[in-house]
Order: C-alpha cells, then structure tokens, then sequence
C-alpha cells in the first residue's frame, strides 16, 4: 500500500481540531480539498476514519486505533523536521576531525576556537593519531575530515584531498651553535653535530626522508623522537640540531630561543591539508568547518 504522505498529514490536523474548517485553516487548504483527502485515505485503506456530527468529526474506533499511531508517527516526522532545522542552521551537530597531536596543537586550535564563538552548539569531536590509522576510519564512516600534512602518497580514489595551507621545515638550533647561524651549511655536514629527528612514520621524516634520497644524502639521527614538541623542546636547551616546521616556531625564533638555519639544499615545502571521504558526504557542521579553515 502506498499512500501519500500528505493524506496522513490531513487526517491528523482533522483528528486533532475534530473540525474540518479548523484543519483547513490549520493547513491553509481549502475545506473542499480536506474532505477530498480524508475520502481518499478512507477509500485506499478500505473503511471509515472519522463520523459527522452537528459540531464536527469524531474518531471511528477504527479511526481511534489508525490516529493513534499516526500521531506517533508525525510526531517522530515533525521532531526530524526540526533537528534537520537546527543542523542547517548550525543549530546542532558534531564534527568528528582526525588530526595528529601537533596539527592539533600548532594548526588547529584557533580554528576550534573561533568555530565555537560562532556555533556553541555545535559538539567537536577529536580523535588524535597518525594520518595513517585515520583514514580507515574516515572510509568507515567513524569520522569526517582529516586534517594532515599531505604527502606524496596515493591516499586513494576514494579520498577528497583539499590544500589548505604551505608550510616549511627547517634544521634549527640554539644560541649554544652561534657559529652555524646565517651561515650557508650543506645538509652532509649536520652530521658533524647531534641529530635530534622525528621517528620514522611520522609526516615530518617521511618528508624528509624523502629530500634526502632525492639529494642522494645520508644523516644518521642521534635522537629520534615519537613526540614533536619533544624535538624542539631538546633543541631549545642545546641537546642538538633540530629539525621542525618553520610555522610552528615562529614566536620561539622571534623571541631568540631557535634559529633557523641555512642549507644549500633546499628542502621542499609542503602542504596542509584536509581528507574527505567520497562515499560519505560532509554534514552542515563539517562543511562550515571546512569554509572556515580554507578561508583564513
């Protein structure tokens, strides 16, 4: 049986008013067309809805039953139509965003912060790892978007790769190696000094890892960290030559607690960027979030 969806929507306003002009002024249709719709829905479902009386309509028993569960079911309709509402108006909603701990930290904090002064309502979800074990959960619909350092990887057909912003990594040090500082140094010659290195997997070495075997250049760590903010930490108090993404040290360079320096090979920038699931189509939230960050 398949019945207009409007026809239960009739007959619900005549149930509740009991008054056929009520309804259609409820409904803003005309009384003739109210009582066209309530025959038709009698006439598909084979039997009386409703009895005429000097002062309106009154339930069949039959119809008592059938309002009963179409009042639920409106009300189940109307309360969708409504949570649907608030989503568009960013009224309600969740973002759920895979990033790594330091994009988190160094990227995407005034973003959040901004986001959340112009949608309070809006639940942010962070899941924190390494891109790699992000993107299952991205294609199974566990989160929406990723926010990572875009490598040259083939991430898949599957995937939506937006560019958002260019950033730069750069061997740093302390005052502790004035003598290497505005110098022109070949990236060979850091081996001659202590090494401090993100381990491998994570998107800063593979970036590098990746310069250095297009330049036919071998450097052998003395320290290799899991934890970014570890690596300039142990810079910042002369355990080393460090090696960081410009943009995220920026006030320590400023404030003369990092240097930068400079190398004859010139390593590549690279990108952040956010992943999109093709098969899952971003929610209100995220699509704003994403408005967001690609326009500042």
């Amino acid at each position: 049986m398949n019945i207009d969806l409007e026809l239960y929507r009739v007959f619900y306003a005549v149930a509740n008013n009991q008054n056929i002009t009520k309804a259609s002024d409820e409904l803003n249709v005309s009384q003739p067309a109210i009582s066209k719709a309530i025959k038709k829905l009698e006439d598909s479902l084979g039997g009386k809805l409703f009895t005429r009386t000097k002062k309106g309509v009154v339930l069949t028993k039959e119809g008592e039953e059938f309002y009963r569960y179409i009042k639920e079911a409106m009300e189940y309709i109307n309360n969708a139509e409504n949570i649907f509402t608030q989503m568009i108006n960013l009224e309600k909603g969740t973002i759920r965003i895979g990033i790594s701990s330091t994009l988190a930290k160094n990227f995407l904090i005034p973003y959040l912060e901004k986001f959340h002064k112009l949608y309070p309502n809006i639940k942010i979800e962070i899941n924190t790892n390494l891109w790699r074990n992000l993107f299952s959960k991205l294609r199974n619909g566990l989160i929406d978007m990723i926010i990572f350092h875009v490598g040259s990887e083939t991430y898949g057909s599957d995937i939506n790769i937006i560019k958002c912003k260019e950033v730069h990594d750069t061997f740093i040090v302390n005052k502790d190696y004035k003598q290497l500082i505005g110098k022109e140094i070949s990236v060979k010659e850091l081996n001659n000094y202590p090494l401090i290195i993100e381990a491998k997997d994570s998107s800063a070495r593979t970036h590098l890892d990746n310069f250095l075997k297009t330049n036919n250049i071998i450097i052998n760590p003395d320290i290799e960290l899991t934890s970014y903010s570890l690596v300039t930490e142990l810079t910042k108090i002369g355990f080393g030559i460090g090696y960081a993404t410009k943009e995220y040290i920026e006030k320590d360079i400023k404030k003369g607690k990092l240097y930068e320096l400079e190398t004859k090979e010139k390593i590549p920038p690279r990108y952040i960027g956010i992943a999109l699931s093709k098969n899952n189509l971003p929610n209100f939230s995220t699509q704003k979030m994403i408005e967001l960050i690609k326009n500042n």
